[in-house]
Parts: C-alpha cells; structure tokens; sequence
C-alpha cells in the first residue's frame, strides 16, 4: 500500500469509528492531513460567508479573504453587480490583491501590470507578441451570491444545489432588517489557537455560557434546555424568557415578521438554523442593559425591542440580527490549530457615530464574549492535544454541536468516496 492510500485508509478508519454523541478523535482537530480534507471536503466545496454587502457599496470596492491555499476577490463590477475572482494574475500567478478591503477602478498585477476589468475581463498585458488573445486570459471566477446582504462563495465547479433552497427561506427573516443598505461600524479579526471545528462546536452549545457574564445579561441562560432537562437554578431565568418570548410573539405578529424555528443542522448538505429569540431585561440588544446601542433602528422597523434574529449556516458562519444593529460572524480555518474569527458590526447607514450610539458600548458585549470564547477554544485544543484525550459525552443541551459533527463526518465520508 503507498503512502497516499495508507493515509485515505487511516482517515477512513477514523471517520468510521466516529461515535454518534460522543466528540470526535483527536486527529480530527490537531492532524495536518485531516485539516487539508477539511479545506477540501468543506471549504473547496460548500458556500462559505466571507463578507457584507455593506463593505462593498459602490463600483470596484473590494475585499480579500483566504480560504486555506486559496484568496479569494470579491468585488462590485461596473455594472454594481457582486463578483468573485480568485486572487492569481493569469500571466504567472502572482497574488494581484493583498489581503484587506479597497477599491479599485481596474485589478492590476503588481508584477507586470496585467490589468483586468472589474469583469474579470484581460483588458491589458504588456508586451504580448501578435496575435495573443486576450480572451482566454481572464481571471477565474469564483461563485458568488448574497442573502439578504450577506455575501457567500463557492470555489466548487458546482456549489451544492440546495442552497437556492436555504435562501429562499432565510432571507425574509433578514429583508425587514435591510441589511443591504447598511453601513460597517466595526470589524475586529481574532486569531484563536485551536481548530476551527473548536470554534463552532464552542458556538452550538450553552452550556459553558456562565463563562460569558456581559453576554448573560441579555441572552438567556436556558439556551439549549427543554422543559424536560431544565435545571432548578434556572427556572426563574426560564420563567422570564416564557413571559418575553409570548410578548415578542405578539408583535412579531403584528409586524408580520417571521419567527419561527428551522432547524436543519445535519441531513442536507447545506446545514442551517434559524429562529427570532427573546432577550433578556430591556430585550432589545446586546448591551449590559439590554437598550438599543444604536438610536437609528435598521430598516424601517418601528421598535427595538425585538430579541434577537439568530442564524446559523454551516461551515462556518452565524449571525445575530437586532431592531438596531446586526452582527456577522465569519469562521476561516489558518492551520490545523489556528482559527480566524472575523466579526462585524452592522448599523443604520445614516447612523453617526457619538450621535446615534457609542462605538465602545456598540462593541463591548461580543467583544468580551470573543474573548472569553477563544481563551476557551485554546484550553480545548491544548487538551485534545493530549494522549489521554479520548472522546467525550455530550449534554443533552449539546444537541447542535453533535447535529454539527454528524454533519461534518458525512462531508468527509463524501468526499473520500469522490
């Protein structure tokens, strides 16, 4: 056997041993070889969130992002439609864009001044002989499409058929919020040192939420519990959120704003979850008293006090839509135990900064909780690390990290049988 079905053997070893309820082996979260399958079987393959319209308002603005070994370019053309480009000049595949937002009126090689319409059309390359044709040598277009403002990628020759689906549901959740016209108040990029599976399993479950206290003063400690598994200590907490959640149903009605559950975490190729939520106290955002940050009030809805738009979209995105502001959360793997977690702020487009709110006050709650949850994920991946490691129970309240996992070894199993 040669070194490369060897290593496909070992991988199919450990997908098959997998245990359904139980966390996954070690190697899954510290092996090189199983974090190159991941890019392939997840990252090459699935739509991955990588950016929001707002960063990308006006004619030639764009941004890079790296997705393993590739860097992607998207961008709005001349004609204010979304494109996406992989970031390698077709003359001798230098990187054309360095990583960051911009915006260009052409995308110029800074080797040797290939230049390329915002179509991804060769518009120019110096010194060509006669005859060169122009034509074959655009750049290589990636697929691109937004949901309701947030902006997704393909690098697969054919992205999974079921997202159109997916869209289709989620976006009235998210229209009423307009997030298309929104503007970028913040964007923070934090490094953590552990796996990317880490940092989503981290975010599917509640049950280490008493480690996040700015965040416990708005969200709900009950998430993740039934009526059935519901401990003492939090009935008073759950009491609450049953007074609030009948309240916010009632206007949600009277609105005609859509709120209820879909829950679609493994099964389907596109994974997805979400649900409009009650807050906590002034039930209106994330902040340590629960009041709106943002006086402006994202589209054109009349109140802030709606809860929480939570979504969630596997691989590696979930999102937090509120009456006055949205935030996005973009996971990105860098190496088997390094994890780029990119978070942005979304506010009314007319809103000004010391005027319609306070940037610390905007920022402070999932500052603190990104924080918090990275120092968490690096204990993690330290102890996966271990040769005592061996995989765990989950809580019953730790349904949506076993709904992840399942979901993630059936990517894995389809790409090995490829």
């Amino acid at each position: 056997m040669n070194t490369e079905s060897a290593e496909k053997a070992r991988i199919w070893s450990a997908v098959a041993r997998r245990v359904a309820g139980r966390s996954l082996e070690g190697p899954f979260y510290t092996d090189r070889d199983f974090f190159d399958l991941d890019i392939a079987a997840v990252f090459a393959r699935q739509w991955i969130f990588v950016a929001v319209e707002a960063e990308l308002p006006e004619p030639g603005d764009y941004a890079t992002v790296e997705v393993g070994p590739y860097s992607v370019i998207v961008l709005r053309d001349d004609e204010e439609e979304l494109r996406a480009f992989h970031n390698v000049c077709r003359h001798r595949g230098a990187r054309i864009l360095e990583a960051g937002n911009g915006s260009v009126g052409n995308l110029v090689c800074g080797y040797h001044k290939w230049t390329y319409g915002t179509d991804g059309a060769l518009r120019h390359a110096p010194s060509q002989p006669p005859g060169f044709d122009r034509g074959c040598f655009g750049l290589k277009a990636v697929h691109v499409r937004s949901v309701g403002g947030l902006v997704f990628v393909c690098l697969a020759e054919e992205p999974p058929a079921d997202f159109a689906e997916v869209a289709a549901r989620v976006e009235p959740y998210l229209l009423p919020h307009q997030l298309r016209r929104a503007k970028v108040a913040a964007r923070t990029d934090l490094v953590e040192d552990g796996n990317w599976k880490l940092v989503m399993e981290n975010n599917r479950e509640c049950y280490h939420c008493d480690g996040h206290p700015e965040l416990l003063r708005s969200f709900f400690p009950t998430y993740g519990y039934t009526e059935e598994n519901l401990p003492a200590r939090l009935r008073p907490a759950h009491e609450r959120y049953l007074r609030a959640d009948a309240e916010l149903r009632e206007t949600y009605e009277r609105l005609g704003l859509p709120y209820a559950l879909i829950e679609e975490l493994d099964g389907r190729t596109t994974g997805f979850r979400i649900q409009r939520d009650a807050l906590d106290l002034a039930g209106e955002s994330f902040t340590p008293d629960s009041t709106a940050a943002c006086r402006r009030l994202l589209g054109d809805l009349p109140t802030p006090r709606l809860g929480h738009l939570a979504l969630h979209l596997q691989p590696n995105s979930w999102f937090h839509v509120l009456g006055d502001h949205a935030i996005t959360f973009s996971v990105l793997p860098l190496a088997p135990d390094r994890t780029l977690l990119r978070t942005t702020w979304l506010v009314h487009p007319e809103a000004e900064e010391g005027v319609d709110y306070d940037l610390d006050t905007l920022l402070k709650v999932w500052t603190a909780t990104n924080e918090q949850d990275a120092r968490l994920v690096a204990r993690a991946q330290q102890g996966v690390c271990s040769p005592a490691y061996e995989p765990g129970p989950y809580a019953e309240t730790e349904y949506q990290v076993e709904a992840f996992c399942a979901w993630y070894i059936d990517r894995l199993r389809e790409e090995l049988q490829r």
